[in-house]
């Protein structure tokens, strides 16, 4: 298979890129900027900006002779311009569905995120019926959502489509989850928001990567199963401030001890949103309406139609994956 990945660089790009290498494919990385550690690894890189439509023509000619394009780009923030993040999500995935139809490229996998159906009282259990909101309460999930819409539309004979929807994944070379998370604790700005008993679900790089190759497969083998959204993660929810302190304790570093209620935290980060919007301000707030309920609610989703359609079944669980990623080796 000759494949494309968008976003090489980051964490499941650079991820996807070594595997797709690891097994005999030809693949090029591309991004905004060049990758040494992939280049090093025998991977052909490319940089290319997909918000820029002009540059269309360019892309296509990237995209000569590709099976598969796996659009791992997004622009991923917490806060920020709505254009930014229209431009990032919206415009980069339009403009790579068109220059696929172009180029005769006949897969495209699509990495999407369970944010796009997020809701203020939290998921238990869902599955992939559960629709679109119809208010967002971030331009992320906003974004996200009208380019897996897009995606999921384009799906026809000549370009099989799918989106996956991994939530927060994990694992060695993450580059926003857990470093977030240990930054913030060894700063000190690590707070417990809610009860401290709410489920999520993970996803262990690996295996997200493997749900990335059984949806390639799945459109060669089954171009119906397209055309769809699948969660995936590791298939069974823990308690997040539970795993939270598990990786602090594997990192060296004490467990959090100051926690804000969730009404409290809905409430701060009401206030901190105002001040950033009045002010004007490019930098992250201390926290938004959408961390504080992702970081007090549960969230967990049926993998029961990946199991079913792609043939994904993690191979291992939350725990065993924490170990495996930051344990004594």
């Amino acid at each position: 298979m000759k494949a494309l990945v968008t976003g090489g660089g980051g964490f499941v790009g650079a991820a996807l890129c070594l595997r797709l290498r690891t097994l005999g494919h030809d693949v090029t990385a591309l991004g905004r900027s060049s990758y040494p550690a992939l280049v090093a690894e025998g991977i052909r890189t490319a940089t290319h900006d997909l918000s820029q439509t002009a540059q269309q023509p360019a892309l296509v000619q990237l995209l000569d002779g590709v099976d598969c394009v796996f659009h791992t780009a997004a622009h991923v923030k917490m806060w920020g311009p709505k254009k930014a993040f229209v431009e990032g999500n919206v415009t980069a995935t339009d403009n790579v569905i068109a220059a696929c139809r172009r180029a005769g490229v006949s897969k495209l996998v699509f990495t999407s995120s369970p944010s796009v159906v997020a809701t203020s009282h939290g998921l238990r259990g869902v599955d992939e019926s559960q629709p679109y909101p119809r208010h967002f309460a971030a331009f992320y999930a906003e974004t996200k959502a009208a380019a897996e819409r897009d995606v999921l539309q384009a799906h026809c004979a000549g370009l099989c489509t799918i989106a996956l929807r991994p939530h927060l994944i994990f694992g060695p070379g993450d580059t926003n989850l857990v470093p977030t998370i240990l930054g913030r604790a060894s700063a000190g700005r690590l707070v417990q928001v809610g009860d401290g008993k709410n489920l999520v679900d993970l996803t262990f790089i690996d295996d997200c990567v493997e749900a990335h190759l059984l949806a390639a497969a799945a459109l060669e083998a089954r171009p119906a199963a397209g055309g769809r959204a699948y969660f995936i993660s590791q298939g069974t929810p823990v308690p997040l401030w539970e795993w939270i302190g598990r990786v602090l304790a594997l990192h060296g570093i004490a467990p959090v001890q100051r926690r804000l209620s969730a009404t409290t935290a809905r409430l701060l980060a009401t206030a901190a949103e105002a001040t950033w919007r009045t002010l004007g301000l490019s930098s992250d707030p201390p926290l938004t309406r959408f961390l504080a309920e992702e970081m007090a609610s549960d969230h967990y989703f049926s993998i029961a139609a990946a199991r079913r359609e792609l043939g994904y079944s993690p191979r291992y669980s939350v725990w065993e994956a924490t170990e495996r990623s930051f344990g004594t080796p």
